[in-house]
């Protein structure tokens, strides 16, 4: 059914200009947007805006969903002293014990939490190392029962032997040939061989898509790289072919040379800011220069669904490195929907939109957008969201599913993600 928001003020991201009127909003599967000066056709919904903001649903660049249970989990018996720890202590312990149960309640409470801080759209990076087959098709199902376009991977590491290595690849191949969107995922180089290495940009070739992995978070990344390779971590990625993925994501890169960076920005490769992360594991902080900024992304790896408070964690993390315009972290936040529009339009729906109930005490303006977002409307402003034609939250309530039965289901999963926990840990299989 076709949707008429009636009086809206809309910011278009791609002209950046504010629009007073009214939305027609097509909700087929290739659904349009667009303003109308006409009444509502016969046997539309109409909602009634009051002149309020909206604006295009909100894309994650980077989120690991699977860690939605670890909220208030059991913390590891000797506290990690390094990212190295972290990693080993409590992620990696973490995601060998997930079943495929709890990755589905990992998808569903984490896109609830998307859903209501106004983000439709989720590029996602999944591991479980005890439960591959079948994880990928799992979350796409979660993620669109509550209404979530995606862009899934899996995490290709060889921390967890040979044979979870080559079960994630068969996971990869046989999503990526059933036509859903997504990209060939790896771990940081550190846990990552030649052999998997090769096969991984091997699988990405074939099917034209990039990987997505994480690169030089830690200065550990660059030291083992050095170490095993004699070559820092964009070089070798490079001499593998990584960078001439399109599409290719490289996640948080902080710890780049200035040559390094000089070849992710000649490449099509795409840089994904998470600073939140970046601050919770003590690993740094991306410096822009030497970037090119159209093509740096923000994401939350992992810690929540909140694009809003990602994008003003890198305006204020950019502001401690010297400064960082309000409006280039505006801009990294449509960068996202700029990268699925340009590499996976069949994610970028353009019929997603958020009404905030955000009453502006300054007048909002075309020249300020950027200036209320950082300091203003955010999560909590989230009134009604649409997202695939639909309305999917209606004044702060889901419409389509049981919220209270889907958090009591997360609940159980997460006892049991708990108390898999406490058992001695598990070794990797497929």
């Amino acid at each position: 059914m076709t949707l008429f928001l009636r009086d809206v003020t809309f910011y278009d991201w791609r002209t950046e200009r504010l629009l007073r009127g009214d939305l027609l909003v097509d909700n087929s599967p290739h659904g349009s947007l667009r303003a109308t000066a006409d009444p509502p056709p016969a046997g539309a919904t109409v909602i009634e805006g009051g002149g309020r903001l909206a604006m295009e649903g909100l894309t994650c660049g980077h989120h690991h969903l699977y860690s939605a249970l670890a909220r208030g989990m059991p913390a590891p018996a000797r506290a990690p002293r390094n990212f190295a720890e972290i990693l080993a202590g409590v992620w990696w312990r973490l995601d060998r014990c997930l079943d495929l149960e709890m990755v589905r309640a990992s998808a569903l409470a984490a896109a609830v939490d998307c859903l209501r801080c106004g983000v439709t759209r989720v590029i996602d990076h999944h591991v479980s190392p005890n439960a591959i087959a079948g994880s990928l098709p799992a979350i796409a199902a979660a993620l669109e029962e509550v209404g979530l376009s995606h862009v899934l991977c899996y995490e290709l590491s060889d921390r967890d032997g040979p044979a979870a290595a080559a079960a994630g690849l068969d996971e990869t191949a046989a999503y990526l040939a059933s036509g859903r969107p997504g990209l060939v995922g790896l771990h940081a180089s550190f846990t990552v061989g030649d052999e998997l290495l090769a096969a991984a940009v091997a699988l990405a070739a074939k099917h034209r898509v990039g990987l997505h992995l994480h690169v030089a978070e830690d200065i550990v990344d660059q030291e083992r790289c050095l170490a095993d390779h004699g070559r820092r971590v964009v070089e070798h990625l490079a001499e593998h072919g990584v960078l001439e993925q399109r599409g290719s994501l490289l996640v948080h890169c902080l710890h780049l040379s200035p040559d390094e960076r000089e070849l992710v920005r000649r490449s099509g490769a795409w840089v994904v800011h998470n600073p939140e992360s970046n601050q919770n594991n003590g690993v740094g902080a991306l410096h822009w220069d030497g970037l090119d900024p159209a093509r740096v992304l923000i994401g939350t790896d992992g810690l929540h669904g909140d694009m809003l408070r990602s994008m003003r964690a890198a305006f204020l993390s950019g502001q401690a490195q010297g400064g960082l315009a309000p409006a280039l972290a505006w801009q990294a936040l449509w960068t996202n929907q700029r990268y699925l529009e340009r590499h996976h339009p069949a994610a970028a729906r353009r019929n997603d939109v958020v009404l905030f109930d955000y009453l502006p005490p300054t007048p909002l303006q075309e020249n300020n957008v950027s200036a209320h977002a950082m300091f203003g409307f955010d999560a909590r402003h989230v009134r009604t969201v649409i997202a695939g034609g639909r309305v999917v939250l209606e004044d702060g309530r889901l419409t389509g599913l049981d919220e209270a039965a889907v958090m009591q289901f997360c609940q159980e999963q997460a006892r049991r993600l708990w108390e898999a926990l406490d058992q001695p840990a598990p070794k990797g299989r497929p």
